[in-house]
């Protein structure tokens, strides 16, 4: 008798499981715009959703640990004139966001430590070149300050932040709508989708082509008859690849291997409600001792889930195969020497003893006298302190407007 042989992975009996009740994150008014971005970016401090919002855009920020009901009240980051599409953490700074939105601008803004306490309508760079709405955002992996930004102008464009520069501009290649675009490991290539069914690999520098179309796919895997967008987030240190469907309530997990088929199915986590959006923590923001590979922050229209992957593991010690060494969030170039031609693989961390920052985050500091905006503010200041500063400043003036007025009154009664 023949018995099946079934292949061995340690990742076979990963499972998904959703937070209790009381550990997600309530009566949030998600976005209800039409686009195929994830609507949700997350890290170790933050979570920060789309919303809706009544006159131009907004996104809202959570520090990790405020759960349960959100007050309608609580401010949010409301600095766009037109609905915000993508939302994006930088990976070299936790307190640095990027959005890009229907206004065709991209803004750069720094949440202060705790989250925020009034609006934030000051962003610290307005990055302005897309003549179209800007749907993708992607930061560069290893690079300190380099944020990729895609529009429906079908043009590509690579920012310098701290300069507030357009160094790169990519727009004679795609010839319609770029679906989405992002780095390969040490941000030396760049992968664009495009609406006329080509894929193609770039140079990002020279912003040149160098594949197109790939020929036969090495394996081929029909999921399912579904029309929404699959998100894909993809883990290079466990080779585990999740395809979450916007539309969708399912989380598909698969194994990418070197030997065929290449591409192996582990599982799936299903639920009741879709997904309007998806979140995905990096490495660094899991707890290692209950043996998390992956945490998702799933979107419902008036909830933000966390649902978490777990690999069922008997001892209590750290699994040093399930984590090896992980990207850690110190970049390994500065912006300046990337554009000149320098790449670098990142910077990794061991998170056996649970990821603990040894060095302070990078600051962001932004060349003042080299941006084209006004609202720009220099790095060190947190975007909390200046606006308490102007509402003292605004409250100051209209108590010596008021004693003004009282002093030419009583002048005028002697």
């Amino acid at each position: 008798m023949s018995r099946k042989v079934v292949r061995t992975s340690k990742f076979r009996h990963v499972f998904g499981q959703a937070v209790k009740a009381d550990q997600c994150y309530d009566d949030i008014r998600i976005s209800q715009m039409t686009w195929d971005s994830n609507f949700c970016s997350v890290n170790p401090k933050f979570v920060a959703m789309i919303v809706d919002a009544s006159g131009g855009g907004a996104f809202m920020v959570l520090p990790l640990s405020k759960t349960g009901r959100i007050d309608m009240s609580y401010p949010t980051v409301c600095g766009h004139t037109g609905p915000v599409l993508d939302i994006e953490f930088c990976p070299h700074n936790d307190n640095i966001i990027a959005s890009g939105s229907e206004d065709c601008s991209v803004m750069i803004w720094e949440i202060p430590e705790g989250g925020l306490t009034s609006p934030l309508t000051d962003p610290v760079v307005k990055l302005e070149g897309h003549s179209k709405r800007v749907g993708i955002l992607s930061w560069h992996p290893t690079a300190h300050n380099v944020l990729l930004s895609a529009g429906c102008d079908n043009v590509v464009i690579l920012w310098n932040v701290a300069r507030g520069e357009a160094v790169v501009r990519i727009d004679s290649v795609h010839t319609d709508l770029i679906y989405s675009a992002c780095w390969n490991r040490d941000g030396s290539r760049i992968l664009t989708s495009c609406k006329d069914k080509t894929m193609r690999v770039l140079d990002p520098r020279k912003g040149t082509v160098l594949f197109k179309n790939f020929g036969e796919p090495l394996t081929l895997q029909e999921l399912d008859t579904s029309s929404g967008v699959l998100l894909p987030f993809f883990d290079p240190d466990t080779g585990v690849v999740y395809l979450c469907g916007k539309g969708d309530s399912s989380i598909r997990y698969f194994e990418v291997t070197d030997e065929a088929p290449y591409v192996h199915y582990l599982s799936m986590f299903s639920s009741k409600e879709s997904q309007k959006g998806m979140g995905y923590m990096p490495k660094r923001g899991l707890e290692v001792n209950k043996c998390e590979i992956a945490r998702f922050y799933k979107l419902h229209e008036r909830k933000c889930e966390p649902i978490v992957m777990t690999v069922p593991r008997k001892s209590d010690l750290f699994q040093e195969d399930l984590y090896p060494d992980t990207v850690g969030p110190e970049p390994s170039v500065e912006a300046d020497e990337w554009f000149e031609g320098k790449d670098a693989p990142p910077n990794l961390i061991s998170l056996k003893d649970g990821f603990v920052a040894t060095t302070k985050a990078k600051e962001f500091k932004v060349h003042k006298s080299l941006l084209k905006t006004t609202t720009a503010s220099a790095g060190n200041h947190d975007n909390g302190g200046v606006q308490s500063l102007r509402k003292e400043v605004k409250d100051l003036k209209e108590a010596i407007e008021e004693l003004t007025k009282r002093v030419k009154e009583l002048e005028s009664k002697h």
